[in-house]
């Protein structure tokens, strides 16, 4: 088959348009094509493998990584077919998904700390310390928190509300159960934590004074919410200027068990949809990234995204 065959074949699917796209602004690791594609790892290497067999991509290795990029020895015919590529890649629904999650996967490489992290994190679970558990770990890292007021956005019965509570300022606790705010204000009360205040309400209009409060917490609460991007917006709402927006929810998945299970009315987030919604809600220096998967089917991942009012 001649060269130009093998270029038209290769580039005859989608999904390899998407590679070829985010490949012609940046060298990227298959793990990096997996994350701004959200494709799995064996179907990356597929079409990694047919675009290089086709002579429009190299790979060179660093470490255990590989890593892709447009094979810049490419003749006229070569670059032509990229140029194409690319245009008819800006016609695709995930273009710009993909140009988002892209974005934050060159700002994350260049975030020393976060690759610092990760290195120790990589540790914890192949080194055993006597006693030193994660919970020992949190309650370190609660200590060097300011004396801040927090609101805690679907909290449920409040046991982060609890751990925030015994070292920050005040802390603000909302649900929508009135059962979880009941049980939640009485161990409160029991546990003397005059600091830690349960209101009944929804994310979506929590029952809290506008830009009253220094930290927002959505954990595991966003998938319930009707309106997500609603939800971001009301956040927004009852921080002060220069505060701060902590999400954990889970990386968009396909476990429908989940909404007869757990209740929850989305099967997680993809990272450039909630990029969009939190620039939409005013929010600025945006941070998303995966900080944990499950080794076990159905394999969730989960998403920490930090942002500033």
């Amino acid at each position: 088959m001649s060269a130009t065959l093998k270029s038209l074949r290769a580039l005859a699917d989608p999904t390899r348009l998407r590679i070829v796209a985010v490949l012609q602004r940046e060298e990227l690791s298959v793990n990096e094509l997996q994350e701004i594609t959200r494709l799995g790892q064996s179907r990356v290497s597929t079409h990694l493998a047919l675009l290089a067999e086709a002579g429009l991509l190299s790979s060179r290795r660093d470490g255990k990584r590989t890593f892709y990029r447009l094979d810049p020895r490419g003749d006229a015919a070569a670059q032509e077919f990229t140029r194409l590529a690319v245009r008819a890649a800006k016609e695709l629904p995930e273009a710009e998904s993909d140009q988002t999650n892209l974005n934050r996967v060159l700002a994350r490489r260049q975030d020393q700390a976060q690759l610092y992290f990760n290195q120790v994190a990589g540790r914890f679970d192949r080194s055993y310390g006597p006693g030193r558990s994660w919970e020992g770990f949190g309650h370190l890292l609660l200590r060097m928190l300011p004396p801040v007021v927090v609101a805690d956005l679907g909290s449920g019965e409040g046991l982060l509300s609890e751990l925030l509570a015994r070292r920050c300022k005040r802390v603000i606790a909302v649900d929508n159960s009135e059962k979880m705010v009941a049980f939640g204000a009485r161990k409160a009360k029991r546990n003397g934590l005059k600091n830690l205040e349960f209101r009944h309400g929804d994310i979506e209009a929590p029952p809290i004074e506008p830009a009253s409060v220094d930290v927002v917490i959505l954990s595991q609460a966003l998938h319930h919410a009707e309106d997500p991007a609603r939800a971001l917006l009301a956040a927004a709402g009852i921080l002060k200027p220069g505060g701060q927006l902590l999400l954990l929810d889970l990386v968009q998945h396909r476990f429908d068990q989940a909404r007869e299970l757990y209740g929850d009315r989305w099967l997680g987030f993809a990272e450039a949809d909630l990029h969009r919604w939190l620039e939409a809600a005013g929010f600025k220096k945006i941070e998303l990234s995966v900080v944990a998967r499950e080794e076990q089917p159905p394999h969730f991942e989960t998403l920490l995204a930090a942002a500033e009012r």
